[in-house]
C-alpha cells in the first residue's frame, strides 16, 4: 500500500495565514484596529465582551511577532501602551471587509 503524500501547511498560503490571524478573538481585535485606529489594551478590552486579559495579550503578541500590529508606548512612567496596525496589518483590511459582508449577507 502506497503511502498518501500530506501537504506541508507552510506551503499552503491560506495556513499561513491562518497560523497569524486564524485564532479565536483574533480578527475580532484586527477589525476595532481597522475602525478605531490605534487602541489602548483597555480599550480592545472593553471592546472584546468576553475576552480574558491573558489571551488578548497573547493575540496581541502573536500579531507583534508577525509584524501586524506594533506596541507604541505613550507613558514610560508607569509604561503604557497602546497597539497599532502597521502596513502589513492593514493590508488585511481587505479580508476584514469581506467576513464583515459575508456576515450581513448570510449570517444573521
Amino acid at each position: 500500500m502506497q503511502k498518501q503524500k500530506t501537504q506541508n501547511t507552510s506551503d499552503c498560503p491560506v495556513a499561513r495565514t491562518l497560523d497569524v490571524i486564524g485564532s479565536n478573538w483574533t480578527c475580532l481585535i484586527l477589525r476595532d484596529l481597522l475602525l478605531h485606529g490605534e487602541r489602548r489594551f483597555q480599550d480592545l478590552q472593553d471592546s472584546l465582551d468576553g475576552i480574558a486579559p491573558t489571551t488578548l495579550s497573547d493575540r496581541l503578541r502573536t500579531l507583534e511577532q508577525h509584524g501586524v500590529v506594533e506596541r507604541r508606548f505613550y507613558s514610560m512612567n508607569p509604561p503604557r501602551a497602546e497597539y497599532v496596525l502597521t502596513a502589513k496589518g492593514r493590508d488585511l483590511g481587505p479580508i476584514v471587509a469581506a467576513m464583515r459582508a459575508w456576515g450581513r449577507k448570510h449570517a444573521r
